[in-house]
């Protein structure tokens, strides 16, 4: 008998993997993070909802199962560090799912340490990203650690999932009908699978949880102030976990977050992917902005090409690596710097800065109006065309002689 502990969610998968690892003999601990899942509606019972899939994790015969809360950690740790990069994979997608896959392979091993498991297990498939992001992690922590992944070893479909959970006594919410796949954290919230297969079927209205359909968005706009320091971000007082949960319902309200993309797999093919993630959008909405105050032209220039090696760094299940490490420090250094604020408009589905403050802004009114107040030297332009255009010139001159028989 070996002890394995098993990244349980509760849904048809890793259910079904619990079910088969106990009738195998194994002791398994099923470990749980709560992250917010369901941290974009308001008074949904989260917590007795995640009760309640601990209590489903000993009744199909776990050893133990552990309800971790993790919500702070996975936002100061991870998210947070994303936000300074405006972690958006393929210039669309907040990460959501990507980030919490490191802090899921942290706290199985070490709630492996803990139990003195001999290996860790996860419910990913072959043809999917998250293998990659948990396995690597794990390595990078423990590589004396056995990580197993037996729905890649022998691949199961929906429907004979749901024919073995019947079969043998394990409660699940999916059906044949209505086959998601959903992932959620407080970054945001993913959906997979079913009619999303065929990219040119539109989402059902089901799949969404956290933003509203457009009949039922506010007519008015509203607008709310994210107060920035150090590059960390409040509202209304809120920080960290709170916050995002209170900017989830907010953004969520006007429809804001809603993605749906082709994007490029790790391992090579292109999946339909449908999100929601209306608190880190408006974040990163408003990040830009305060940087777009307070950077100068050649930091937001370079910054926009490591940001997105970033998100790609993350993508990839890269987190651990040495490069993801050094772009913290850079981002680190260019956040001290990162206080204000920023107010945003949201409004049928848009997140938009109208307005920002800072007393690191490099916006002075005195050269950039064209009113009385005016204190630009217009006379010292005609210098700097002269010189910035000189390569120019030069070349143009070069070209013509070389061009013209007498100069031969």
């Amino acid at each position: 008998m070996s002890t394995i502990v098993l990244a349980y969610s509760g849904g048809l998968d890793t259910s079904v993997l619990l079910k088969k690892y106990v009738l195998a003999g194994h002791r398994v601990i099923a470990m749980t993070l709560d992250l917010g899942e369901s941290d974009g509606t308001a008074g949904d019972g989260a917590s007795a909802a995640l009760d309640e899939v601990k209590a489903k994790a000993l009744a199909l015969g776990a050893y133990d199962a552990l309800l971790v809360d993790a919500k702070t950690r996975f936002i100061d740790e991870l998210a947070l560090p994303a936000l300074r990069a405006n972690a958006l994979y393929e210039g669309i997608y907040p990460l959501s799912a990507a980030l919490s896959r490191p802090l899921i392979a942290a706290l199985l091993v070490e709630t492996a340490h803990a139990y003195g498991a001999d290996a860790v297990a996860h419910g990913c498939t072959g043809k999917g990203n998250d293998q990659v992001r948990i396995e690597l992690a794990v390595r990078a922590l423990d590589p004396a650690i056995e990580t197993l992944a037996p729905l890649r070893d022998k691949p199961l479909n929906r429907p004979d999932a749901i024919a073995y959970a019947n079969a043998n006594g394990v409660p699940i919410s999916s059906t044949v009908a209505k086959p998601y796949s959903i992932d959620a954290n407080l970054w945001g919230r993913s959906i997979e699978a079913g009619v999303l297969e065929d990219p040119w079927t539109a989402p059902p209205e089901d799949v969404y949880a956290w933003t509203a359909a457009p009949a039922d968005r506010p007519s008015a706009p509203e607008h709310v102030v994210i107060d920035f320091a150090g590059g960390v971000p409040s509202v209304d007082g809120l920080t960290g976990a709170a916050m995002v949960a209170a900017l989830n319902v907010r953004a969520g309200a006007h429809g804001i977050g809603r993605i749906d993309m082709i994007e490029d797999r790790v391992i090579g093919v292109k999946s339909r992917e449908v999100y929601e993630c209306p608190g880190s959008i408006a974040l990163v909405a408003a990040h830009k902005a305060l940087e777009r105050l307070v950077l100068t032209r050649d930091e937001l220039r370079f910054k926009a090409t490591i940001d997105q090696k970033y998100a790609e760094l993350v993508y990839d299940g890269l987190w651990p690596s040495p490069l993801r490490k050094a772009f913290d420090a850079f981002n680190a250094s260019l956040a001290e710097r990162m206080t204000g604020r920023v107010r945003l408009v949201l409004h049928q589905g848009t997140a938009v800065c109208d307005g920002s403050a800072s007393p690191f802004g490099l916006y002075d009114e005195r050269l950039a109006t064209y009113g009385a107040d005016d204190r630009f030297k217009h006379d010292a332009a005609q210098g700097f065309i002269e010189l910035w255009g000189l390569p120019l010139e030069l070349g143009a001159r070069v070209a013509r002689d070389a061009a013209t028989p007498a100069a031969r």
